[in-house]
């Protein structure tokens, strides 16, 4: 994530009060407090998605030991707007914490700007942000932000959401044991008939990203001719999300199918696994290893991410990649690329183990009938 830490100083040292800012109101129509500046953000993450944009944050946090008597809040405000722009939005995180929203701004413009905010004094910490950095998600869904995400705290988050992703991890086991043991049949059958009727390995690995950005080896039944060359499939992902949906659009305006229908590199019996999703089962054992979860957004190979724009990061840093998906069920190969990254970030902010288990119920039944697959 796009984060740099400061030591920086109070723009005043002037004696007065701190501001408890869900309390008091500043006389300034450019400072806002609390629930007004988190719906803010909300605004500008939804404007910066929509419209492709850059969006950062600046975070100034009082020091632990800083005496706050000793701050005058009103001249730390007050400076903060003769150095930011009218189209930036400044107001308080909590009594101790400012942010400023900056549209339009990179990382690189945000830490040049920090740098004139906190010219020389140390009482305050600072944290430049840049979207889709998980400092945006946590403060708009519960108005703080993960402890390990800046370099002070403001108060724990995350009490609730360890417990959730035990269940979770617990589900994922148990589920991908039971997936393991009920398909062993059908994994010998498809193993014996891809080793008879093509020349290569039975299992496909390939690095894919998982939470974070981190690389692992994904499996897959081999559903392809050795040795193949990934240029059409870059060409596919390139148009796909750069919306260039004309050149891959495989049904037509009212009933779109956004896949490859007729892939040269697919052997027969590939065409049977990929439609029947057979070729998927070897990933419960990426589930049981825990590089993978039961339910997730699908995990990208790296030069798919290569092409993402900022806010589309946002489906591989925040939650493990899954079997399946909200995509998987909702849209399938029906849906435009920036819909189906709407979908999988809709699961990660709202995501639950009820939730997990429609949607496995759902794709059960998705997989049974072959809806939207080759």
């Amino acid at each position: 994530m796009n984060k740099k830490a400061y030591s920086i100083a109070a723009l005043s040292t002037s004696t007065g009060s701190f501001i408890n800012s869900s309390r008091f109101w500043v006389s300034s129509e450019k400072i806002i407090y609390d629930a007004y500046f988190f719906e803010n953000l909300r605004i500008e993450k939804l404007r910066a998605q929509r419209s492709k944009s850059t969006l950062s944050i600046i975070l100034l946090a009082l020091e632990k030991e800083t005496d706050t008597e000793s701050i005058n809040t009103r001249a730390i405000l007050d400076g903060i707007q003769t150095k930011i722009r009218n189209t930036d939005i400044s107001g308080f995180i909590n009594h101790k914490t400012i942010g400023v929203l900056l549209p339009d701004t990179d990382e690189n413009g945000a830490n040049k700007l920090c740098e004139k905010l906190v010219n020389g004094h140390p009482q305050f910490s600072a944290t430049t942000s840049s979207y889709p950095d998980h400092i945006f998600e946590s403060l708009e869904k519960i108005g703080v932000i993960q402890p390990d995400a800046h370099p002070f705290e403001l108060k724990d988050s995350m009490d609730n959401v360890w417990f959730k992703l035990f269940f979770k991890r617990v589900l994922d086991i148990i589920g991908s044991i039971i997936g393991i043991l009920i398909l062993a049949p059908v994994m010998l059958v498809t193993a014996l008939v891809i080793k008879v009727t093509s020349p290569g390995p039975v299992i496909f690995s390939q690095i894919r990203l998982g939470k974070k950005g981190i690389p692992f080896k994904f499996y897959k039944f081999r559903s392809m001719h050795v040795d193949m060359d990934d240029k059409i499939h870059r060409e596919y992902i390139q148009n796909f999300i750069n919306g260039h949906l004309e050149k891959i659009n495989q049904g037509d305006a009212e009933e779109p199918f956004y896949k490859m229908k007729a892939d040269p590199r697919i052997t027969r019996i590939g065409r049977f696994i990929r439609k029947t999703s057979i070729d998927e089962i070897p990933q419960f054992f990426n589930v049981l290893k825990g590089d993978m979860s039961l339910v997730g957004p699908r995990p990208p190979l790296s030069y798919e991410a290569e092409k993402y724009q900022s806010w589309h990061l946002r489906r591989i840093v925040d939650m493990k990649p899954g079997i399946t998906g909200l995509w998987q069920i909702e849209g399938r190969s029906k849906t435009e690329w920036d819909d189906a990254v709407r979908l999988d970030i809709r699961y990660i902010q709202n995501w639950s183990l009820i939730m997990d288990l429609k949607i496995l119920f759902k794709t059960v039944y998705i997989v049974l009938w072959c809806r939207g697959a080759v």
